[in-house]
């Protein structure tokens, strides 16, 4: 006699004892009873579906048990994952930027684990100011008279604005610095927020000194200048340096306020890279006040600084925006342990990561590729062909757009050709451990490997591909 699903389904375990199972007890120990008896009851729910959908035999108690474990698992990874950057841009917004360096590290989890002198001035016995622990050291590198401190660059510019031309207060700005980075920045939209009244001047491709002598002849409270460092106009081109805007500036007691967006503080010529306009040529422009980031090529921690003329970051710190873009403890304790890293300029590129990453010869990155050419080869098989390729990276975050860096990598390509083969090995690739996040291009997938620092984890991580994904290399 037939056995009717009904019965099939009454041979299903109870929850009791799947939980006695090896897995049940283990879910239970990692997640706790109630998250365990809650993935059981879910398991068994799935499997009842299963059985009243297609029959079969019913699961049995270890079975469901570790179904459930799995669904606790995988619920409970955490979707801030690290992976591997292999993308070729190595300040890459979407993967986090800089990487900090260990100092930043370990003074960011001191800071985590106890209470510190953060507004409190432990001389005198009484609150201070958090901008203290940063301000001395960031003058010291900049050679400015103050400075202070917000979560990032883009709230940097919108307290400075609403500071000086907040109110419908006019704001004078190139046509051709009214830029629009990722995530839809857009500097028109951040000047409307901080309530300035946005003055045009000049073209697209062409701003002369004239224009800016003609706008500030009306009523002008601020002067903005953008170092347009996430694009380049090229051809019949003309824009007005700092110094210049604030030799017309000056003199009618209007303030130039310089956002350098990505903000490095040494010239990184030195370490064989494209030159970038450093926060301290910008300071001794004559700019009165000067916005960067903390987390592009300075390699630190997201932050905006503002730094500049003394009295003018007192207005600032005296807006009560301040306090809603303030830094917390943490970061304050991550920046001030990089800062401290460029006062030893000759070691900062074996100690900056961001640098190191960035001043990486081809050569080294290539003698790496060939080393895991013969594993990667052997992970995916005949199903893709593997080789060793020099390839072009990117700094990334918006700064020197137009500059790449001679690299090298692992290219994989399907026998056949086909943008549906790279694209199932790309999604096994994130489906890792540690995803692992490379770019498509020419009907390749490569991977490089510029910002990869663990040769033989990656390597390791990399061989689970023909253990859990081998059914997305054909």
């Amino acid at each position: 006699m037939a056995t009717t699903p009904e019965q099939t389904l009454r041979n299903l375990p109870s929850v009791d004892e799947a939980l006695r199972r090896p897995a049940g007890r283990l879910a239970a120990e990692r997640y706790g009873r109630q998250a365990a008896t809650g993935a059981v009851r879910a398991a068994l729910a799935e499997a009842r579906a299963a059985l009243r959908a297609s029959g079969g035999a019913a699961a049995g108690a270890e079975a469901v048990a570790s179904a459930a474990l799995g669904r606790l698992e995988t619920s409970g990874r955490s979707t801030l994952r690290p992976v591997y950057n292999l993308t070729g841009t190595v300040l890459h917004t979407n993967l986090g930027r800089a990487l900090l360096a260990d100092a930043a590290v370990e003074a960011a989890v001191a800071a985590m684990r106890s209470a510190v002198a953060l507004e409190f001035d432990l001389s005198a016995g009484r609150r201070g100011e958090r901008d203290d622990h940063l301000r001395r050291l960031v003058c010291e590198l900049t050679g400015a008279e103050d400075a202070t401190f917000v979560n990032n660059n883009a709230a940097a510019v919108l307290l400075a604005l609403n500071t000086f031309a907040g109110g419908g207060r006019g704001a004078v700005v190139s046509r051709g610095e009214l830029i629009e980075i990722g995530g839809a920045f857009r500097m028109p939209d951040i000047m409307a927020r901080a309530g300035a009244r946005l003055i045009e001047i000049g073209t697209t491709n062409r701003t002369h000194a004239r224009d800016y002598a003609a706008a500030l002849d009306g009523e002008v409270a601020v002067v903005l200048k953008v170092h347009t460092s996430n694009y380049r106009i090229e051809g019949f081109t003309a824009e007005v340096d700092a110094r210049s805007i604030v030799a017309l500036a000056r003199p009618r007691g209007v303030p130039v306020l310089h956002d350098l967006g990505s903000g490095s503080l040494i010239d990184l010529a030195q370490f064989g890279l494209p030159r970038e306009p450093t926060v301290a040529e910008a300071v001794t422009a004559g700019a009165d006040l000067v916005t960067f980031s903390g987390d592009k090529v300075l390699g630190g921690p997201q932050a905006g600084f503002i730094v500049g003329r003394r009295d003018l970051v007192a207005d600032v710190n005296r807006n009560p925006m301040k306090r809603a873009l303030r830094l917390d403890k943490i970061r304050l304790a991550a920046l001030e342990a990089t800062l401290k890293l460029y006062r030893d300029p000759d070691r900062l590129a074996a100690r900056l990561p961001a640098l190191r990453l960035l001043s990486r010869s081809r050569n080294e990155i290539e003698a790496l590729a060939r080393r895991l050419a013969p594993d990667a080869a052997g992970v995916v098989g005949g199903a893709y062909a593997v080789e060793v390729t020099r390839c072009e990276s990117q700094i990334g975050s918006g700064a020197l757009p137009l500059e790449t860096l001679p690299s090298a990598g692992l290219a994989f390509a399907p026998p056949g050709g086909g943008g549906a083969a790279l694209d199932r090995l790309a999604a096994a690739l994130r489906r890792l451990p540690i995803p692992v996040i490379g770019r498509i291009e020419e009907g390749r997938l490569i991977l490089d490997l510029r910002c990869l620092d663990d040769a033989q984890g990656f390597t390791a991580n990399l061989a689970k591909l023909r253990l859990e994904d081998s059914d997305a290399l054909g």
